[in-house]
């Protein structure tokens, strides 16, 4: 069982940093308000990485989000794992199991 717990914490430990990345990706995007350059100040129609920039970033994104997506279902499926070979007996966590 610690396995599985351990299993758990080492994706919270890569997802978290992982969300933060995607949010700073999704952030520096241009897109029709010019994303958070235009909210600082900056050219809304232009972008500091280059005119071909929002294709790449639009990719990494959707790369980005299916990652996070499937580590996040892997880490459900192992928090609930572990719960059930420890026996269900966790009081509040125990409630969804009154019927079993």
């Amino acid at each position: 069982m610690l396995v599985w717990t351990t299993i758990s914490w080492v994706l919270n430990f890569i997802l978290l940093p992982l969300a933060a990345f995607m949010i700073l990706l999704i952030l520096i995007q241009r897109g029709k308000g010019g994303g958070l350059i235009g909210a600082l100040g900056g050219a809304g129609g232009s972008s500091p990485f280059g005119s071909r920039a929002g294709d790449q970033f639009t990719r990494l994104t959707i790369y980005v989000a299916i990652v996070w997506l499937l580590l996040t279902m892997i880490q459900v499926k192992t928090i609930q794992y572990a719960y059930r070979l420890e026996g269900g007996n966790r009081g509040a966590m125990n409630m969804g199991n009154q019927g079993e």
